[in-house]
């Protein structure tokens, strides 16, 4: 806990350096603003919001529950032309398509994930499932994500995710179809299983648990409090998840994000996202050593304005952090699971 080392990533291929004395060191750098908590329930201006007009003059349903539709800015599009033929190895470019769409997970803005109930939380759960087999069906990968907060560079305050489908697999998520295959080809057993297996015994990494599934904060993390959402059971992918599955997801993700929300008494920022078995051709492929998982990614450090920055070393050498993961862990593992803004109620 006191001395550095470094931590191999087998999910990666990769290491992180742990440097955990440096979160002793004075910092006199950048402070941020915590976001706002004055966020009106419902906004005519705001373009997630039911009713309201979108840039390209759509205007929404008089939604209740969650609501999907396509991005008005897309990253992808599915007619993209095919881009030039090269002249040299070190100038290749290659076809990009798909689609994205957005998915606001509530009608209220003021709301989110930890602050909805367990039956709002299933419905998103089911919504991602729905799009995860629309999208796969043809798609190769379907990146779900939510990037929470406007330091994670969130244009919109209203609770809502992404999903983006890509007729390529992306740098990530081959990395972990390469890493997963030879770890099942090497020991038997899909890598993820076996590690929150491991995990489930050791305990010391464990944040939150429940029949079907285990948050912890893996031994390779990160970012200060990066966690890994990981299901006891070998599933491949979202839409493979049962009733009571999908029910203890819900339950589970909840308490995680009440803890995110209590350990600096703000609403949390972070990136999220679903990694699981790529689909379209590959759902007639053998991809047993896929396990579904999600990865929470949160930039926060010491305070609700203070962030751990990727930069110098970070960029040039290796990823570093500066409190070991077993600290991380123990310091949600023993939050109050019950939201700061309840506690008075």
């Amino acid at each position: 806990a006191e001395h550095q080392h470094a931590r191999y990533n087998p999910l990666r291929d990769d290491w992180v350096l742990v440097s955990a004395h440096r979160v002793k060191r004075p910092w006199q750098g950048q402070l941020e603003k915590p976001p706002p908590e004055d966020v009106p329930r419902w906004d005519p201006n705001n373009p997630l919001c039911p009713g309201a007009t979108r840039a390209n003059g759509e205007v929404n349903p008089q939604y209740e529950g969650t609501f999907v539709f396509p991005n008005d800015f897309p990253a992808l599009q599915p007619d993209a032309p095919e881009p030039d033929d090269s002249d040299h190895p070190l100038f290749r470019a290659a076809p990009a398509r798909g689609v994205c769409k957005v998915m606001c997970f509530h009608p209220w803005s003021d709301l989110t994930l930890p602050l909805m109930s367990l039956p709002e939380i299933r419905a998103v759960i089911d919504a991602w499932a729905e799009l995860a087999t629309e999208l796969g069906a043809s798609y190769p990968w379907v990146q779900i994500f939510e990037n929470k907060g406007a330091m994670m560079g969130c244009s919109n305050p209203h609770p809502h995710c992404q999903v983006w489908a890509s007729s390529f697999l992306p740098n990530e998520a081959c990395l972990e179809d390469r890493t997963q295959r030879q770890h099942l080809s090497q020991h038997g057993v899909p890598m993820l299983l076996e590690y929150a297996e491991q995990e489930a015994r050791r305990k010391e990494r464990l944040v939150v648990e429940n029949a079907d599934w285990l948050v912890v904060v893996p031994y390779w993390a990160t970012w200060p409090y990066q966690t890994l959402l990981l299901p006891r059971r070998h599933v491949c992918r979202l839409q493979d998840l049962s009733d009571s599955e999908r029910d203890n997801l819900a339950s589970i993700m909840q308490r995680l994000l009440i803890k995110y929300d209590n350990l600096f008494e703000v609403s949390f920022p972070y990136s999220m996202g679903w990694h699981g078995a790529p689909t379209g051709p590959y759902l007639e492929e053998d991809c047993r050593h896929w396990q579904l998982h999600a990865h929470y990614y949160p930039p926060l450090l010491r305070s609700a304005t203070v962030r751990k920055f990727m930069v110098g070393y970070e960029m040039l050498a290796q990823a570093q952090r500066d409190l070991t993961p077993e600290q991380a862990a123990e310091r949600l593992r023993s939050l109050p699971e019950v939201h700061y803004k309840k506690r008075a109620e």
